[in-house]
C-alpha cells in the first residue's frame, strides 16, 4: 500500500534515468574523440607549415641557404621559430622530426603517436612548403 505524502523517486524512476545518460554518453562521447582527432591532425599540419614558413623566411634572409639546424630557427634575433619542435616531445598527439635540414633543403614530419587514437597520418612537408599526407 502506499502511503500519502510520500516523497521521493522510486527505483524504476531512477533506473530510467540512468539508462538515458548512459545513451548520451555513448552518443557523445565517440563525436568527441573523433573532434579531438580532428584537431590533433589540423595542429600538426598548422605546425609543419609554421616550421617550413619558418625555414623559407631563414633562406630568404641567408642568401639561399635553408638552416643547418632548429637552433638557426630559435636561436635567431628575432627567432623564426619560438620553440623546437624536433626534440622528440610529443605535442598534441604528434611528434615532430627534422629528418633532412641543410643548405640546400629541408623535411619535417609530424608523426601521430598513436595511429587512430591521436592522429591519423603522417604528414610531411618538404622544400617550398609542399605538404604530404
Amino acid at each position: 500500500m502506499k502511503r500519502l505524502n510520500q516523497k521521493g523517486f522510486t527505483l524504476v524512476e531512477i533506473m530510467i534515468v540512468v539508462a538515458i545518460i548512459a545513451l548520451l554518453a555513448a552518443i557523445a562521447i565517440p563525436n568527441l574523440l573523433r573532434a579531438k582527432i580532428s584537431a590533433n591532425d589540423a595542429l600538426a599540419q598548422s605546425t609543419l607549415r609554421s616550421m617550413s614558413t619558418a625555414s623559407e623566411t631563414y633562406a630568404t634572409a641567408n642568401n639561399g641557404s635553408y638552416p643547418l639546424n632548429m637552433s638557426s630557427l630559435t636561436g635567431a634575433t628575432p627567432s623564426y621559430l619560438n620553440e623546437d619542435f624536433c626534440d622528440g616531445t610529443a605535442r598534441s598527439g604528434y611528434t615532430y622530426a627534422c629528418t633532412t635540414m641543410n643548405a640546400g633543403a629541408y623535411t619535417f614530419t609530424a608523426t601521430p603517436v598513436t595511429v587512430g587514437t591521436s592522429g591519423t597520418t603522417v604528414y610531411t612537408v618538404t622544400t617550398g612548403g609542399i605538404l604530404t599526407p
